[in-house]
């Protein structure tokens, strides 16, 4: 038997600024993506029953359907007539700004390269196709850069990546309050579409302290809309903050999931123990940043 397993890291939007809309109603972007160590695990299978198996801690029956970005994504990327049979093991709480089906189909994708390679012995290609490129963002503006999983400043609808390659792995914590917020209220909340670009970017990342000041300088403009609409990540901010070694808080994507950055990895560790201990129906994790380094596809043989 012939499988591949594949970490779909989480998606962290460390700034979000909504520059634009087009005619097509899609918004433009710019926006710095990093990506950490918590995240889903996809495993593929080139045999066995056609089907999707969802397990971990947040799986949900709707997971398994047959509209799952997996399957719109296997329909793309992989031959009708060759077996496939797919495992999900849940993690990220679904519509929570950190990219988790995103990075469900850029895992999805990423392995069935890895599968079909293996299957017909040969190397797996590593990058993209321009096709598979233009194929990747119409299932989802998040996934190609959920493909590439490094640190990026990412513009246009997603198209456009810019890859960031002295970012430091900051301690993480991200918090979720429990509760799906609605993307498109989310942006249809933002009063102006037209907002600046990110300043210029440092000319390196490796100083943590002028990262870190560069990044607070910068902002995610539907954090506002969206505490409009659910007051409750207003209270997740402040939990972070008030950790007092929380370095940056902000939210992610279009929420609810925030994130704090920490300079040391027991001083997050304390955060995130006393955001758990005030607030435990709350998803609270710790991790680190980079965890795209993890994303490389595992093939895995074996004769049971």
């Amino acid at each position: 038997m012939t499988k591949v397993k594949v970490f779909a890291p989480a998606k962290i939007n460390l700034t979000l600024h909504v520059t634009g809309q087009r005619a097509d109603g899609y918004h433009e972007l710019d926006t710095v993506v990093a990506f950490a160590d918590i995240g889903d695990w996809v495993t593929l299978y080139g045999s066995g029953p056609v089907g999707l198996d969802v397990t971990g801690p947040e799986a949900v029956p709707e997971l398994a359907g047959n509209d799952n970005i997996m399957w719109r994504t296997a329909s793309r990327f992989w031959k009708p007539d060759m077996p496939l049979s797919m495992k999900l093991e849940k993690h990220l709480p679904m519509a929570s700004g950190i990219g988790g089906g995103s990075a469900d189909a850029a895992a999805t994708y990423r392995g069935l390269l890895s599968l079909r390679a293996a299957l017909e012995g040969r190397d797996a290609p590593r990058d993209p196709t321009p096709q598979d490129a233009r194929d990747l963002l119409s299932i989802g503006a998040d996934v190609p850069m959920c493909v590439v999983s490094d640190p990026a400043r990412v513009q246009g609808i997603g198209e456009q990546i810019s890859p960031i390659a002295d970012l430091h792995p900051y301690p993480i914590v991200l918090v979720n309050p429990r509760v799906q917020v609605s993307t498109p209220a989310v942006f249809s909340n933002l009063a102006v579409k037209h907002n600046p670009g990110l300043d210029p970017l440092p000319e390196t990342f490796e100083d943590r302290d002028a990262a870190l000041s560069w990044l607070r300088a910068q902002r995610n403009d539907l954090q506002r809309p969206a505490i409009d609409d659910c007051p409750v990540i207003a209270e997740v901010l402040n939990a972070l903050e008030q950790s007092g070694t929380c370095s940056l808080a902000r939210m992610s994507g279009s929420g609810a999931t925030c994130f704090g950055l920490f300079e040391r990895m027991h001083t997050a560790n304390t955060a995130a123990d006393a955001i758990r201990a005030a607030y435990p129906e709350w998803w609270v994790q710790v991790g680190r940043l980079n965890g795209g380094r993890h994303a490389a596809p595992q093939l895995i043989r074996s004769t049971t």
